[in-house]
């Protein structure tokens, strides 16, 4: 495992297997930032990444989904009228700023925080090819909670739709991490 995380830290890009590796918890160790496993798994590899590129020199996500109509999420929504839920778009935004935390080598179980504004101007329907996800840090911070705080954008067949700003997402230790509603606590 240590292996895999020292790799990981050296890697530029991603591809699907190994995007299903850190959703299994084997690509940054266990009990450290992981991705969804499918059909959560909102794209198909990160084309590029960085720790002081992008927009504000804090750092840069580049990722990618292969868009066709068999997508599970067409079948059901909705019936009739196809489109990708806009939260599945935002849900990316959030897993890959997750991902970039747990790829700058700091630990613990990723929770989205919240963003501060969120617009969409268009649609991903059955048609478009590919969707590429641009995320844009503008502070990552270390301290008991590790907090990456960035923009980001969703561009459908090159056309950019969706615009989310101040995108929140924090690594925390198991036995501080947010429970889910109805849960016990120890």
């Amino acid at each position: 495992m240590a292996t895999l995380a020292r790799m990981a830290d050296r890697q530029t890009s991603f591809d699907y297997e190994d995007l299903l590796a850190c959703g299994r918890g084997e690509l940054f160790g266990a009990g450290n930032a992981q991705l969804p496993l499918p059909p959560m798994l909102m794209f198909d590899r990160i084309t590029e990444i960085s720790e002081t590129g992008g927009e504000f020199g804090k750092g840069m996500v580049r990722a990618e989904l292969d868009v066709n109509p068999d997508l599970w999420f067409f079948a059901c929504h909705f019936k009739g009228d196809p489109v990708m839920p806009g939260c599945l778009g935002l849900d990316a935004m959030w897993q890959l700023v997750g991902f970039h935390l747990g790829w700058l080598g700091s630990s613990g179980r990723g929770r989205a925080l919240g963003l501060g504004e969120l617009k969409f101007s268009g649609q991903v329907l059955p048609g478009v090819k590919k969707v590429v996800y641009g995320i844009e840090f503008k502070r990552v911070m270390r301290s008991k909670l590790v907090l990456g705080i960035a923009d980001g954008w969703l561009a459908a067949d090159g056309e950019v739709i969706y615009r989310a700003k101040d995108l929140k997402v924090g690594l925390f230790q198991a036995e501080t991490a947010p429970q889910p509603a109805g849960a016990a606590s120890a």
